[in-house]
């Protein structure tokens, strides 16, 4: 058996540059950190090898892999040819929360297939698979930046270049700087998931739109300057970096944001914090926010709402067990 652990990811600002209408003609960036909330993928060669059992929400049991319902399990399954196997997903935090799951599984999955066939792959030939995978083999309507920081782990400025390539490189602030980061942030769970597609399809749209272009444009000097702050270990402007971050993205596209999320989002500002977004494209999912500690019991209060403790992930994906390969 071979077992993988893959990180979900914080976009913390320029979430949106990532999708190619926009960077191939601007270049984007987002600067995000993965967490330790992560998806599982487990692998062992199944009892019976003419059938394939996938696990994750449901259960399949096929004699064929192409008839695997499971988009990203058939197209991964397929182009790797790998059957005959049990494979089981688990993870911390249920899919379509905002925070990366999808790309944190076709990464996950990428991993473990390739353990299992006794292949290396570097972790950004993964996230740029997995990129493959999503985008150009199955046309979901997402961009580059969850895969990449669930593959490399860690506080990243990712960048998107007009040439389609991607670079990245660690936020280097001080040590902390970033435990006061992680200190300062909470992140409250509103109760429901979405799929983000909808969301994303209009957005890719409305990049032909110049007023739509210019505030992500201004989103990706946000999150420069919010890099720039960080390694001036300088946590000072980093909650109204998030806030004006957060209204120039509700502006890209219709259902990012809702009454109620507004609600919550002003009672926590009343409540102490000095800034926040949705996580994820929109909708619904997790909320951040920016707060000192001795404001956060305030606003837990006003917002009726448990946080999610979390911390930041600096391995990305990785093999945590390897059982005796009986498989040959």
């Amino acid at each position: 058996m071979i077992i993988t652990k893959t990180p979900f990811r914080v976009s913390f600002c320029g979430g949106g540059s990532d999708l190619p209408e926009f960077y191939l003609k601007y270049g984007g960036c987002v600067l995000s950190t993965s967490i330790n909330k992560y998806m599982y993928i487990s692998i062992h060669p199944y009892f019976n090898s003419h059938e394939t059992v996938l696990k994750y929400s449901k259960t399949e049991i096929v004699d064929d892999i192409g008839k695997i319902e499971h988009t990203i399990f058939n197209c991964v399954l397929n182009e790797m040819k790998v059957d005959g196997v049990e494979i089981t997903s688990t993870a911390d935090i249920p899919a379509g929360a905002g925070l990366g799951s999808s790309s944190a599984f076709t990464v996950g999955l990428l991993h473990t297939l390739s353990c299992y066939k006794g292949k290396y792959h570097s972790k950004a030939n993964l996230a740029e698979k997995a990129c493959d995978i999503e985008i150009n083999k199955l046309g979901n309507p997402i961009g580059k930046q969850d895969q990449y920081a669930a593959a490399l782990g860690g506080l990243n400025y990712i960048s998107f270049n007009r040439d389609g390539s991607v670079s990245y490189e660690p936020v280097m602030a001080g040590a902390e700087t970033i435990k006061n980061l992680q200190r300062n942030l909470m992140m409250f769970y509103l109760g429901s998931t979405r799929s983000a597609n909808d969301i994303l399809s209009e957005q890719k749209k409305n990049m032909g739109n110049d007023s739509k272009a210019r505030s992500l444009l201004k989103m990706c000097g946000l999150a420069h300057e919010m890099k720039r702050s960080l390694e001036s270990n300088d946590l000072s402007t980093f909650g109204a970096i998030l806030h004006e971050s957060w209204l120039l993205k509700q502006s890209l596209a219709s259902g990012i944001t809702s009454n109620e999320i507004n609600e919550i989002y002003e009672k926590a500002l009343k409540a102490g914090a000095t800034g926040g977004k949705l996580l994820g494209a929109g909708g619904g999912g997790f909320l951040m926010f920016y707060c000192e500690p001795e404001k956060q019991e305030r606003l837990r209060i006003a917002l009726g709402l448990k946080p999610l403790s979390f911390s930041f992930d600096r391995e990305g994906t990785t093999v945590i067990y390897i059982g005796d390969k009986y498989w040959d």
